[in-house]
């Protein structure tokens, strides 16, 4: 069985769909049954539910501050 992946604040995760601006990044401002992310090309807020978030996620690029093992 696969282990749930964690997120924590400040993770910058990248996404599958890219935002209108260009960017696929985001940084994780709140984590729980809705996360709080903020778009790091244009500063955009996005609230989303936990599911729809774990769907959408690709992979995360750096763990507050540290690149991704």
């Amino acid at each position: 069985m696969m282990e749930k992946q964690q997120y924590a604040v400040g993770d910058i995760v990248r996404m599958k769909k890219t935002h209108p601006c260009g960017s696929s990044e985001w940084e994780v401002l709140r984590t729980g049954m809705d996360f709080r992310l903020k778009c790091q090309g244009c500063g955009h807020l996005v609230m989303m539910p936990r599911t729809k978030f774990e769907k959408m996620v690709r992979a995360i690029v750096r763990t507050n501050g540290k690149p991704a093992e």
